[in-house]
């Protein structure tokens, strides 16, 4: 998901501050690497985190920023080719991971740059796994990875640099979790046992607030908190600035949760082996995303990196948790009717409205429901080729005019305290094309596939992927990832699962209890965007035979109309009409009684949920 806006900040005074600190001998370094992620491998930043941004003024949540003493190079994928190319100016060579002959930007450090360089990193933002595979491919040219000591661009930053967020946590209860928190870390302590493992430390925040069953907001759209956590077989510390947490906090933590100060964490780490026996035969877990300075406060022979425990098991939803997504998409739904009732009914009477004005409309109506906390991420309300912009976010200052001759695509979602939401409608207000139709038409086709897919327990996220793109393939089309794992009040993108062809995603296959987004789509780059997304949660499949270990299939739980005029009926199989059918009509009984103070929005779901 982006960012609002895609104007150009001059980077050029930046740009020559940093290169004058690389040049200093303390630093020494010809190159420096600027990534996306904070100390917690976070997604999305607090603002005093965005270094990438600030240094190269493009502000989409994944890329990565390599600076030399000559060059400036931002690599980054195909859903942010367009953003960065209006963000970026002209200090910077945009570098479009996933096109032939464009190297990642690991391949760059290893492979284009010249022989023995220096390349500066901030040992808090890169993984120990990806900083040991870099530098054995740096190895080949005699280059070095080297660890500053204080990162260049937050020198360069200065005092306009935002201060850290320390907003206050609250606990999360078990009638929402399904869980105790004690039960949580038991469950670990077992993990732990499996791997001989003498302790755990934590550093991804949804990790720890799921661990402690504690939510905060010092990140925007993640109920998240800044804090570690290291967990032994009969301890658990959690440092976080004690300014976080109230006495009601406390008690609920109980007297097993020692509160260490947050910016002691490295320092009580490098003290740690007076504690603790750690070895390579019993040695402390860490998850495959902590980072480099974690690792060598531990000391890495003392180590085992592992897929997180934690995260997977954060991943399968509890019954309690489960039920909880049922309820905030039916909910969700209201707002969604509401909204697409409202702003059809604004264009149809000649009213003006921007993108950012109707995505704050939206945020209005969520608003107004029960447990409602704020939104999952910014809102992408898109009209015409703003649309082909995959994650656009509109900047309220200037943003297009939504037209009813134009596709219009809404991505947008709300966190409650029983679930996270994302869904995704494309519409037209006036009359499609043709040619908006079929590629509509064929997306559509790929979400019902996926939706209706039975599947062997242990499929690979890239086998199931090939449900989606099936129809989108029999015309040339497809440009957009499947699914993603779907966070409970967390992070609306969780790991490790998902469906798609990336590599994170095949390592974990998808297990009854996962919530995932079914989200096909379509880009025509400079005229219009398509994606239709619900969220489905991983069940059991009762089949006729059971080979092997048994079967899976998909339980939808977005609850919001699929616009039926965008459709092209000749290329829709009879069974496909049946599912859509089907799912209107169940749309239509769990919302309607929502909207019986709101006739107008009621007239218009029954409208839109009518059989085709």
């Amino acid at each position: 998901m982006g960012a609002p806006g895609a104007q150009t900040v001059s980077t050029t005074e930046r740009l020559a501050s940093l290169r004058e600190l690389m040049r200093k001998p303390e630093n020494n370094v010809k190159a420096f690497v600027v990534p996306s992620e904070d100390q917690h491998s976070s997604e999305y930043l607090a603002q005093c985190d965005e270094r990438r941004a600030f240094i190269s003024g493009f502000n989409g949540s994944a890329g990565c920023a390599v600076v030399t003493l000559e060059n400036a190079y931002m690599f980054t994928d195909g859903r942010y080719f367009l953003q960065a190319a209006q963000q970026l100016d002209h200090n910077w060579k945009l570098m479009k991971q996933g096109l032939p002959d464009v190297p990642t930007w690991q391949d760059f450090l290893s492979k284009h740059l010249e022989c023995e360089t220096r390349i500066g990193i901030d040992s808090t933002l890169i993984s120990a796994e990806d900083a040991e595979s870099l530098r054995k491919a740096l190895e080949t040219r005699k280059s070095e990875l080297v660890s500053l000591d204080q990162n260049p661009v937050d020198a360069v930053w200065g005092v306009e640099r935002p201060a850290r967020p320390k907003n206050k946590v609250f606990s999360l209860d078990v009638k929402f979790t399904g869980e105790s928190a004690q039960d949580k870390l038991d469950r670990l302590r077992a993990e732990m046992v499996k791997k001989k493992a003498v302790a755990m430390v934590v550093t991804m925040l949804d990790e720890v607030a799921w661990l402690f069953n504690l939510r905060g907001s010092d990140i925007d759209f993640n109920p998240v908190f800044f804090a570690y956590a290291l967990v032994t077989q009969d301890s658990a510390l959690l440092f976080i600035d004690e300014s976080q947490i109230d006495e009601e906090v406390r008690a609920n933590l109980g007297p097993e949760v020692e509160i260490r100060p947050y910016e002691s964490f490295l320092s009580y780490l490098r003290e740690l082996s007076t504690t603790i026996d750690a070895s390579k035969e019993t040695p402390v877990l860490l998850g495959d995303k902590t980072n480099l300075a974690v690792a060598e406060a531990i000391g890495l022979t003392n180590t085992d990196i592992v897929p997180s425990p934690i995260a997977n098991m954060k991943a399968i939803k509890s019954s309690t948790e489960i039920e909880g997504f049922r309820q905030c998409h039916i909910r969700d739904g209201a707002a969604l009717a509401r909204y697409f009732a409202w702003l059809e009914e604004q264009l149809e009477t000649g009213v003006e409205l921007n993108e950012s004005q109707a995505a704050d409309q939206l945020e209005k109506y969520r608003s107004e429901l029960d447990l409602f906390r704020g939104l999952s991420f910014p809102t992408i309300s898109s009209t015409g080729p703003n649309g082909a912009i995959i994650h656009y976010s509109p900047d309220p200052l200037d943003c297009a005019i939504i037209k009813k001759d134009q596709v219009y695509l809404c991505d947008s979602g709300g966190q409650y305290t029983d679930g996270t939401t994302d869904v995704t409608r494309t519409w037209h207000f006036g009359t499609p094309t043709a040619e908006e139709k079929r590629a509509f038409t064929r997306v559509l086709q790929g979400h019902i596939s996926i939706d209706s897919a039975v599947f062997p327990t242990g499929t690979s996220a890239s086998s199931s992927d090939s449900f989606a793109r099936r129809a989108l393939w029999q015309d040339g089309l497809g440009k957009h990832g499947t699914g993603h794992g779907v966070g409970h009040f967390l992070n609306v993108h969780e790991g490790p699962h998902g469906i798609g062809t990336r590599i994170a995603y095949n390592k974990t296959s998808l297990k009854a209890g996962m919530t995932v987004s079914n989200e096909p789509g379509y880009y025509a780059d400079g005229q219009f965007g398509i994606r239709i997304e619900n969220i489905v949660i991983v069940r059991e499949a009762d089949t006729r035979n059971n080979f092997g270990n048994g079967y899976l299939k998909f339980e939808h739980v977005t609850m919001c109309p699929i616009h039926t005029k965008l459709i092209d009926f000749s290329i829709l199989s009879a069974e496909e009409k049946d599912w859509l059918n089907a799912y209107h009509a169940e749309t239509l009984e769990k919302v309607s009684p929502l909207l019986v103070n709101d006739p107008r929005a009621l007239a218009w779901l029954k409208k839109e949920c009518s059989p085709v």
